[in-house]
């Protein structure tokens, strides 16, 4: 129980997809001018994760090494699919805000990093959690910036207006907002980690490090080993 509580909470906050490993960035950057966008993007990519995860974790022993990527794609494809022809037949105004950013998750580094770091070498009830953790980690991410994004650049908060008056920032809106945003925050996310870390007792800190990078049950990797394992798949930290 401990490990799926474990599993569960690292992409909220420790392996965060956005703040922590820096990945998906584009449709990060692109969605989130409103937060709607940005509920719609991170349940589409929770499904995903989710639905991939399961399968991939449960086939994962049949599938031969050297076409795990395609098979992973495959899978990835076919709930990205489904979500597609349910946001264009019951959300069409959401899916025209999101345009091609969809289908691209297709090719986002969340979810096939999941698939290749974490799935292909865990059980279905690990992946389950780490799919849920991560997918809430990446809306969360999202709802942040899109909170900031459309309250002090549009002066509006879910479409609706909040101060009479207000003179926004327009540039918040604009792609260079969302870098100084994003940015920001992720200054913000590093700085607690670092105030976190500098508070622990001297001496316990690389005990703990280390046993917090120990595989339990065949197979957590590391943040660092997590990354390395993303780029051989073919990601380089956009997708």
């Amino acid at each position: 129980m401990k490990r799926l509580i474990k599993e569960f909470t690292k992409g909220i906050a420790i392996e965060n997809p956005t703040f922590g490993l820096v990945l998906g960035l584009c449709p990060t950057l692109a969605v989130s001018t409103s937060v709607v966008n940005a509920l719609g993007m991170g349940a589409a990519a929770t499904f995903v994760l989710l639905g991939s995860n399961i399968i991939i974790s449960a086939v994962r022993k049949v599938i031969p090494d050297q076409i795990r990527i395609p098979c992973y794609i495959v899978i990835i494809a076919t709930f990205v699919t489904i979500v597609e022809l349910i946001m264009k037949a019951f959300l069409p105004v959401l899916n025209a805000a999101l345009g091609i950013f969809v289908p691209l998750i297709v090719v986002n580094c969340i979810v096939l990093g999941r698939a290749e770091a974490f799935a292909s070498k865990n059980n279905i009830v690990h992946s389950i959690a780490d799919a849920l953790g991560m997918g809430l980690g990446f809306t969360l991410a999202l709802c942040i910036i899109a909170s900031i994004r459309e309250i002090l650049g549009a002066g509006k908060f879910l479409g609706f207006s909040l101060i009479p008056g207000f003179e926004p920032a327009i540039m918040l809106i604009l792609a260079p907002g969302a870098l100084l945003t994003m940015g920001l925050l992720i200054g913000l996310v590093n700085y607690w980690h670092l105030r976190k870390k500098s508070g622990k007792p001297e001496g316990s800190g690389l005990a703990s490090d280390s046993q917090s990078h120990k595989p339990e049950g065949g197979g957590l990797p590391s943040d660092r080993q997590s990354q390395k394992e993303i780029r051989r798949a073919g990601c380089n930290g956009c997708g």
